[in-house]
């Protein structure tokens, strides 16, 4: 069920290009955004500086397709995690190919989403911010339209938000659903059903909220595996049937249970299709993020199309291309990108290929590995008989979209060819 609002991109493509967004063409100074999409540079030879980040056109197109396909082929809705890209142009794709809505973490990712438009939030943690509560309160009380579901996973929790919404005058109240957490040692979330059912009795005493659903986060399982994962899902549609046998869904339109990360959507999916009839229509609520860009290293290992390749395969969408600045030895270069530029907190980047600067002909990063990343450097040892030399790039695949879309406010969106079509901004 997508969303029934367009998303607003108005004033990225007028944004002024200037010294605030790394690598793009100098002389592109004062153009727009816009302006500068409708020239479709080519990325080697069109002026960008090194390094740069970039984002391939076909891939994005390839894996927001596949979970539409995905989703739809479930019986899923789809709320994909915002946080990974904080790219509003995203959210738009991501909404037109049916997305429900866009989750959130914090509340200022939803301040940006709202500011841009999206109609269906669902921030994945409680909230006790009495100043985002005022904010909350303030639009849904302005925009009717708005729809605003968060966890509640504390008795204390469902306090605070009462208090806070009561002192900001809030005349709808906020959709709440109880996280149930993944067990001992796991991360936030209600740990027992009785620890649930006392969070949910805490809704119902207070008028500034109403509960939901029930949701949670499976990649949270301890020492998870897809039995472990499947055990953990079914309890949670447990507390789902066991609210609706107790009549604590009172009020709600639907019943919204939810879950789903990047590496076990595939044990949503089948969890979920087991979920029994309920009083009221029910919203299964997968919230991936990582999809849209994938990677060249974690996702690419737990990604669940591993294990059902028959629905499909997600691209890697993100190439950082460096240029070989020094080649103090036959055994080690050096390149100009480092931690400022690339994700690194579970991966180093992975050198793929090797542009030549001689002639702009294009072989495989054969012989050619990274080692380790300062803050502007990566440390490179290359192999016997490895071509590299001081002014070739070299295109590096990367691990972690969410700490690499985070490092680049202004990303080319890039064809095959090398054609820059767009720019991605973001907002972190």
């Amino acid at each position: 069920m997508a969303a029934d609002h367009p998303v607003t991109l108005a004033g990225i493509a007028d944004e002024r290009v200037d010294h605030r967004f790394k690598a793009l063409p100098p002389d592109a100074e004062g153009l727009t955004v816009g302006d500068l999409a409708a020239e479709r540079r080519n990325l080697f030879t069109g002026g960008f500086t090194t390094p740069v980040l970039a984002l391939s056109a076909e891939s994005v197109e390839h894996n927001l397709a596949l979970l539409e396909t995905y989703a739809d082929r479930h019986g899923l809705a789809f709320a994909p995690h915002g946080k990974t890209s904080m790219a509003p142009q995203l959210f738009a794709d991501q909404l037109e190919r049916g997305a429900w809505g866009i989750t959130a973490a914090v509340p200022h990712q939803a301040r940006v989403y709202r500011a841009y438009g999206i109609q269906r939030i669902f921030l994945a943690n409680e909230v006790v911010d009495a100043v985002a509560l005022r904010w909350v309160a303030r639009e849904l009380d302005t925009d009717p339209d708005f729809r605003f579901v968060c966890y509640v996973d504390s008795v204390r929790g469902v306090e605070l938000m009462d208090e806070a919404l009561r002192a900001a005058g809030a005349t709808r109240p906020v959709e709440v659903v109880v996280e149930l957490g993944a067990g001992e040692g796991a991360r936030t979330g209600a740990r027992t059903d009785a620890d649930c059912a006392a969070v949910a009795d805490a809704v119902a005493a207070v008028s500034t909220l109403r509960l939901t659903g029930v949701a949670g986060y499976e990649g949270e399982v301890p020492d998870a595996s897809p039995e472990r994962v499947r055990d953990w899902l079914r309890r949670l549609v447990a507390v789902a049937a066991d609210f609706d046998r107790t009549g604590r869904f009172a009020g709600a339109e639907e019943i919204l249970i939810s879950a789903g990360g990047s590496a076990w959507f595939d044990a949503v999916a089948e969890v979920f299709a087991e979920i029994p009839g309920l009083s009221l229509p029910v919203c299964k609520l997968l919230r991936s993020g990582a999809y849209v860009s994938h990677d060249d290293g974690h996702y690419l290992r737990i990604t669940p199309f591993n294990r059902v390749p028959e629905e499909g395969t997600l691209q890697p969408a993100f190439r950082l291309w460096a240029q070989v600045v020094s080649r103090p030895s036959d055994g080690q270069a050096f390149l100009n990108a480092g931690k400022r530029d690339a994700a690194y907190d579970l991966d180093l980047p992975q050198a793929q290929v090797v542009r030549s600067a001689r002639d702009g002909s294009v072989r495989a990063a054969t012989g050619v590995t990274v080692t380790g990343l300062s803050d502007q450097h990566t440390w490179v040892r290359t192999e016997p008989g490895a071509e590299l030399e001081v002014g070739d790039w070299v295109g590096m695949g990367l691990s972690h979209p969410c700490t690499s879309f985070d490092k680049w406010q202004l990303i080319p969106l890039v064809e095959a060819d090398g054609t820059v079509t767009d720019y991605i901004r973001t907002f972190f």
